[in-house]
């Protein structure tokens, strides 16, 4: 090795770069956190659609159990179905019964003159394999064929 001015002097190396390992390495790890980033994403695209839908099918569920008593008429036995943009709506009132036995509906009515009648509410959507559906229920009170409670 020869110096010059007291500084070292190495023979000029061969400029080399990376060799395929180190590049297929690299590859490898940009690969697996592409990955990873894409499924997030996509987690993340699943999760805001899916809030949407709940948003939407509590919104419809409101309008609807709204409209009970006011266009859908609440008597006993009442069917009604109905469509909402992408979503089927089905209504049905059925007289109430307390499945705890601490409500007794034959007596209330006899002794009140309040009748209490159960109101379910079953929102689906999507098609085939993929249709799901939401169920609501409420209790509504009934005196002479004028609502009380809702």
């Amino acid at each position: 090795m020869r110096t010059y001015r007291n500084i070292p002097v190495c023979p000029a190396r061969r400029n080399r770069g990376f060799t395929l390992l180190e590049v297929l390495l690299a590859f490898l790890i940009f690969a697996l956190a592409f990955a990873t980033v894409m499924e997030i994403q996509s987690g993340s695209i699943r999760n805001t659609v899916r809030a949407r839908e709940y948003s939407e099918i509590a919104l419809i569920a409101q309008s609807v159990m709204d409209d009970v008593g006011l266009e859908i008429p609440l008597e006993v036995g009442t069917s009604v179905v109905g469509e909402s943009g992408d979503y089927t709506w089905e209504v049905t009132i059925d007289t109430f019964e307390d499945s705890t036995g601490e409500v007794d509906s034959v007596q209330l009515a006899e002794l009140t003159g309040i009748e209490l009648l159960r109101v379910d509410l079953v929102i689906s959507w999507g098609e085939g394999s993929r249709e799901r559906f939401r169920a609501f229920s409420t209790v509504r009170a009934m005196l002479e064929g004028r609502v009380l409670t809702g």
